[in-house]
């Protein structure tokens, strides 16, 4: 028998001095004891020598019948219990430090060769994840001891001031090796702590630590905070108290291990491991610190201290390793802080609209804005000069702070004798932290940025003796209502808040740059910050009036609008600014958004756009016709927008605006931006037109042509948008009777059954569930069931009752209800790569998403005007035509005649189906709604009437050409259509595996679009799982012939008129 397992062996033989004695020689320690204040346990205390050992943490050593036999999970089980748990965390807790054991060995009693219970202890309850159960045996258990012996643990005994602590975490706790398994390891932890904050929060009182901290957080920071969010996408008290442990737990050790790798951390001390610069987070660790286990709760206590036994057991050398060689490049925060997303809560990333700016996009905006200080403002120091102050008004991660912190310090290196501080941290002290500022909502990253940024300081020799705070502060940019604190509680929150409110009100801060927010349901609509936007609802002075106020607000309270109207606020007093986001690039043609483009033109003296594309849902191709990709990994389109002011005031027509699209892969726009700067780029002027003022090059000649043009709303007085039912699972459906049984089932069963079969978590359905009552008042229940249009040549059935609809669409649906009558569908805003096909006509109410576009909503005009026919018959009128009190007098003069109703609404609809029209205003179509040339002509007229009326009649199925069909179908199998399908080869639509299909089907009508629909695809994909009826195969079939007829009578139409434009 070996050395190893002969002294291995001894630990189970004889009494517990001399088995303790054995255990002593295995793992090398010098000194043996017996506890002194008289308990069951025996010290160990490592150490190089016995002076050392007699000042270091003893591990403790006790003997236990129960060990002697019984299963792994039993034993795990038995020491949680009340009197083991008494027995153990009370002796722990009930020593001073220096004599609190690091761990306890618990061994079987006499010479049975047991169980071996290894538990690291805690100020919580023992809880089954601090405790390992080994049969004696075990190979697992032979290991850990190894780790054990002074051999192994030499190198892991920290230092405090009382003494020497052994790291014992690493025989609990897996070692991370890497910046991702940390994050990952962390994100466990803090999920824990979240979940575990409600009851902790009940549990204590009014006065309690977590409600009073609830009561500052919501006070200073977000006023309609909750304890925790009723799902893992919002932001919440619970939240943020987790990530704070999290990150600043990280913090506190990257900053701990690079000052003394041998320091110890713990709880009580990591508040002093933070750096001076981050006052915040050493108040609210202190704050911590100071709160007894009774105060936090078992639950929160036990988290913070794996934790801290985490950060304790990882490879720090390694880790700190990784970041320090990618510093500032995408891979740190990938690795980190959205690994730490991704494990924790993946959706509060999309929610709260964080994502990370790519390097290259940084190196742009900080080298042209650099180039701009030195080159408008006459600033030779460009960036680094002492008297710009800068803020990024959503830091983030602080990568925008950090390239101009890396600019700064290569720019002072290279040539010193060019600052008034020659020395480093004299220019830090006086010209770096007091002018460059970051405000940042979200705690993890606000932990991150103060990491990075003094990490970097640390790095390049900056001693941090000064005192002096990062300018980075936890704070809501976007809310002003901050008061000082009355309770010295939260005075350190205060603080934080109060003093961003003082740099925003007090500092004259001439550049503001970042990446803000990009969600589209804002989190900032308190009263207050709603307001910010309020100059963004006029344009040269008049109020903007939309029909779609909803859809206005929810655009114009964006977070990114607001931001840039924070930023207008921000440096609205000064003559010479400099305004740089990353933003969506929506604002650059939104209609809705007319107002911030115009507000900002009023603004600045030169605006320069770098639209970067990549929006998804428009399907924009690059140059060589492949999919153009974004510079994030999100769907919306992005622009860098670069904006100067160098002067008190100038005239719209005096702005310098030009704008420069890049098209491409990721690499290729990432390879533009590192290679150029604003001063290299060939840049297109751009000449705005009143009241709009599109940020887009529009052809000067063709828009003065197009705006001479009948605008559609002045030619129809009625309009709406499609209806939006809220709820489509329930309030739709293919057929009548499915439908019936959905509204029956909905109004008859619980509501636990209800929200569970249609899973209804939030939002509308909840409404909906609240008023499914006033189905049972519904006198009328069968007439509520009507047809409605879901996409082109798509009609389903619908539960029409308004009060149930999300929006139900009735100031125009209620005239294609009440009688016979045609729509023309259309959109304002048309935000998808290729040709306009946003034209179609119906009978029936359209949904709102019945043509896909990445903006707007469908529009529809009814052509006739219905009575109430619930009115008194002595009040019935007759219907009438919806057009506008001077169209008709405008037609007339045209043509010397006024055509019937039906006439005009061909001719229009004619138009709208001309290729011609469609690519000669192409640019027009996609940013307001179409218009119409009328012709004096009245042969053409009425020839394009004609074709017009061929044309609806085959979008309205009526058509007797529908009924000669040009395809086969081919049933093979069961008629479903099944997932991946349907797939188009040689002619043929297949619509599963089998071969059931579609035989004879042109290519080009394969290819056909209607509102932004491939509708041969589309009609056959959104009936996924279905098995085709008799009726859909026909259906389809006739679809076929509809767009084949239409492609033909498109050529036509153009054939038809002579020139353009239309005369």
């Amino acid at each position: 028998m070996g050395f190893a397992q002969a002294k291995f062996q001894a630990v189970m033989i004889g009494s517990e001095e001399q088995r303790v004695e054995a255990l002593r020689q295995l793992l090398d320690y010098p000194v043996k004891e017996k506890d002194s204040e008289g308990s069951r346990f025996w010290y160990l205390r490592p150490g190089s020598d016995e002076l050392e050992a007699e000042n270091t943490c003893p591990i403790a050593v006790g003997f236990f019948k129960e060990l002697n036999q019984g299963a792994k999970r039993e034993i795990e089980q038995w020491l949680t219990e009340d009197d083991q748990d008494k027995q153990i965390r009370g002796h722990y807790t009930g020593r001073i430090a220096t004599e609190q054991p690091v761990m306890y060995i618990l061994l079987p009693e006499g010479n049975s060769q047991g169980n071996v219970a290894l538990v690291l202890p805690t100020e919580s309850r023992l809880r089954q994840r601090s405790i390992q159960v080994f049969d004696w045996t075990a190979k697992d258990l032979q290991a850990r001891l190894h780790r054990l012996s002074w051999e192994s643990l030499a190198q892991k005994v920290t230092e405090k001031i009382t003494g020497f602590v052994p790291q014992v975490d690493w025989i609990f706790f897996k070692p991370a090796a890497t910046a991702k398994e940390l994050a990952q390891l962390l994100a466990a932890v803090a999920r824990r702590i979240e979940q575990a904050m409600p009851d902790v929060y009940e549990a204590e009182g009014e006065d309690g630590y977590l409600h009073n901290l609830l009561k500052s957080f919501r006070k200073e920071l977000i006023a309609n905070l909750k304890l925790k969010a009723d799902n893992d996408k919002d932001y919440s008290f619970a939240d943020i108290y987790a990530q704070t442990i999290a990150y600043g737990l990280f913090t506190a050790r990257v900053f701990s291990f690079v000052k003394n790798p041998k320091a110890d951390f713990s709880r009580d001390g990591a508040w002093s491991q933070l750096p001076e610069t981050n006052p915040f987070l050493r108040q609210l660790f202190k704050d911590i610190s100071e709160q007894s286990p009774e105060n936090l709760g078992d639950e929160l206590v036990d988290a913070i201290g794996e934790a801290i036994a985490i950060l304790r057991a990882a490879e720090m050398d390694a880790i700190l390793a990784d970041f320090r060689s990618k510093m500032n490049r995408e891979d740190i925060v990938i690795r980190f802080y959205e690994d730490f997303l991704a494990a924790y809560k993946p959706t509060m990333r999309e929610r709260r609209g964080v994502y990370y700016t790519p390097e290259p996009v940084v190196s742009y905006m900080v080298r042209s804005v650099d180039e701009l200080i030195k080159d408008k403002f006459d600033k030779p120091l460009g960036i680094a000069d002492p008297e710009v102050m800068i803020l990024d008004p959503a830091c983030g991660t602080g990568t925008f702070l950090l390239w101009i912190f890396k600019l700064i310090h290569e720019r002072h290196q290279a040539n010193p004798e060019a600052f008034e501080y020659s020395d480093w941290n004299d220019y830090v002290d006086h010209c770096l932290l007091p002018r460059i500022f970051g405000f940042e909502l979200l705690m993890a990253p606000y932990a991150i940025c103060h990491l990075k940024l003094g990490l970097f300081l640390e790095e390049s020799g900056y001693r941090f003796e000064s005192g002096q705070r990062l300018g980075v502060y936890l704070t809501n940019s976007l809310d002003d209502s901050i008061s000082k604190s009355e309770f010295l509680f939260d005075e350190f929150i205060a603080n934080e808040s109060s003093e961003a409110a003082e740099i925003k009100k007090t500092k004259p801060i001439s550049v503001v740059l970042g990446n803000p927010p990009y969600s589209a349901k804002s989190a900032n609509l308190g009263e207050k910050v709603r307001k910010i936007v309020e100059p963004y609802r006029y344009v040269d002075g008049e109020k903007i009036i939309e029909k779609s106020a909803l859809q206005f607000e929810k655009n114009i309270q964006e977070d990114y609008v607001k931001f840039f109207a924070f930023s207008q606020k921000i440096i609205g007093k000064l003559h010479n600014a400099i305004l740089a986001f990353i933003t969506n690039n929506s604002f650059l043609d939104s209609i809705t958004l007319r107002g911030l483009r115009s507000s900002l033109l009023d603004e600045f003296n030169s605006i320069k756009i770098l639209d970067l594309h990549g929006d998804t849902d428009k399907r924009e191709l690059d140059l060589k016709g492949d999919p153009d990709k974004n510079v994030f990994d999100i769907k919306q389109g992005v622009a860098i927008s670069i904006m100067i002011k160098n002067s008190k005031s100038q005239l719209k027509t005096k702005v310098d605006l030009e704008c420069y699209d890049i098209l491409g892969t990721r690499i290729e726009k990432y390879n533009f931006l590192e290679s150029k700067s604003i001063s290299q780029i060939k840049w297109k002027k751009i000449k705005y037109i009143k009241p709009k003022y599109f940020f887009k090059l529009l052809d000067e000649r063709l828009f003065d042509e197009y705006s001479k043009i009948s605008y559609i709303k002045d030619i129809f007085k009625v309009n709406s948008t499609g209806f939006e039912s809220g709820k489509d699972e329930i309030l739709t459906d293919f057929l009548k009777e499915s439908l019936e049984n959905k509204i029956i089932f909905f109004v008859q069963k619980s509501i636990q059954e209800v929200t569970d079969k249609f899973n209804i978590v939030s939002g509308w359905g909840l409404e909906l569930v609240e008023k499914r009552n006033l189905i049972v008042e519904n006198n009328n229940f069968q007439s509520k069931f009507i047809d409605f249009l879901f996409t082109p040549f798509d009609i389903r059935k619908t539960f029409y009752q308004k009060n149930l609809l999300k929006t139900n669409s009735f100031s125009a649906g209620k005239h294609l209800i009440y009688g016979k009558n045609i729509s023309l569908l259309v959109m304002r805003q048309v935000s998808i790569h290729g040709e306009f096909t946003h034209v179609f006509a119906s009978q029936i109410i359209p949904n709102n998403r019945a043509f896909y576009s990445k903006k707007g909503k469908i529009s529809y005009f009814p052509l006739y005007l219905y009575p109430d026919p619930n009115r008194p018959s002595e009040l019935q009128e007759e219907k009438r035509p919806n057009f506008s009190l001077n169209f008709p007098k405008i037609i007339e003069s045209k043509l010397s005649y006024l055509p019937t109703p039906e006439a005009i609404f061909y001719y229009i609809y004619g138009i709208f189906y001309s290729p011609t029209y469609r690519t000669r205003y192409a640019e027009f179509l996609k940013i307001d709604f179409p218009r119409v040339p009328l012709t004096s002509d009245d042969r053409l007229f009425r020839q394009l009437a004609d074709y017009g009326e061929q044309l609806v009649g085959l979008h309205l199925m009526t058509s007797p050409t529908l009924d000669k069909v040009i395809t086969e179908f081919t049933e093979i199998g069961d008629r479903t259509v099944a997932p991946g399908h349907p797939k188009y080869s040689d002619g043929k639509v297949n619509i599963n595996k089998q071969g059931d299909g579609f035989v004879g089907v042109p290519e080009e009508v394969w290819n056909f679009y209607v509102g932004g629909y491939q509708v041969c695809q589309k009609w056959l994909k959104d009936r996924k799982g279905r098995v085709l009826s008799d009726e859909d195969i026909l259906h389809y079939q006739k679809i076929v012939v509809a767009l084949q007829e239409t492609i033909k009578l498109m050529q036509l139409i153009d054939e038809a008129i002579p020139s353009w434009p239309i005369e």
